[in-house]
């Protein structure tokens, strides 16, 4: 299991994102490159490109495809990373909730707007955490950023299409439109700070389903930037509804709303 500090943890709360350093093995690493490359190849229904796929240029994303990709599956239940999020999460337990590939091939221009995740998920709780692996070096300019302590706002913003940027609906409820993060940040310095962390192949930045973040395109004319992130629940997950369609588009399937998780497609792996 990684060795993480009570540091660690801390960053985690009090910032929502934090970044792991040398987590994992070259030999994980090597497993995952193998996974996404055999996704690549076998793509599940839901997956998505947001340009040409016949073109050398693109981002494409995929998920739920773990019970298909032997290395994700042997990632998920057998490098550790389940204990890791538990421990970051302050929880007893960790469920795989799922996991989430996304590939921006060299000079992919498209921008992955600003959002927070767990608006987009079909589960309430606090207790989650993202784990973003890295299978290429990234630079902090062109990396994952954070608004630190967004994930504390108690605010649920609507989710946003990643192919036009569009939010998914109206304000409603507990849901509002996200504000321009550029522009608050730029009007208000004193009180955002984002985080980026350069990463390399075996780091892992670690965040909150509700922290605010994006990310550029990839400018580099000859790196991918693969990564693949595991998505992990905690103690007080439960099932949730959306007032859109949930992703991954998941089923209830029996589960009603604030049920707790317990079942084949979200496994316990930790606790």
């Amino acid at each position: 299991m990684a060795v993480i500090t009570d540091a660690d943890v801390e960053a985690f709360h009090r910032d929502g994102a934090t970044v792991l350093r040398g987590v994992l093995s070259p030999y994980w690493i090597d497993q995952l490159t193998a996974g996404v490359e055999y996704n690549r190849t076998h793509p599940s229904e839901w997956s998505h490109w947001y340009t040409n796929p016949d073109e050398s240029v693109g981002f494409w994303s995929d998920y739920v495809t773990w019970k298909n990709v032997p290395q994700y599956r042997a990632v998920v239940f057998d490098s550790g990373l389940a204990e890791t999020a538990a421990r970051l999460m302050q929880s007893t337990t960790a469920r795989f909730f799922h996991e989430h590939v996304l590939v921006k091939e060299p000079g992919a221009g498209e921008r992955t707007p600003w959002h927070h995740d767990q608006p987009y998920y079909s589960v309430d709780g606090d207790q989650n955490v993202s784990m973003w692996i890295a299978l290429d070096p990234v630079p902090a300019e062109t990396a994952l950023r954070f608004v630190a302590g967004s994930h504390l706002w108690n605010r649920w913003f609507i989710p946003r299409k990643f192919i036009d940027h569009t939010p998914y609906a109206d304000e409603s409820d507990r849901y509002e439109l996200l504000p321009d993060i550029d522009q608050l940040i730029a009007d208000h310095p004193d009180e955002h700070r984002l985080v980026s962390f350069d990463v390399e192949p075996g780091d892992v930045i670690a965040f909150h389903y509700r922290t605010l973040h994006d990310a550029p395109g990839n400018p580099s004319a000859t790196t991918r930037r693969r990564a693949v992130s595991l998505r992990w629940v905690g103690d007080d997950a439960v099932w949730a509804e959306r007032p859109w369609q949930v992703s991954p588009p998941y089923e209830a399937d029996g589960l009603e709303v604030g049920d707790p998780l317990d079942e084949e497609r979200f496994p316990l792996v930790a606790g």
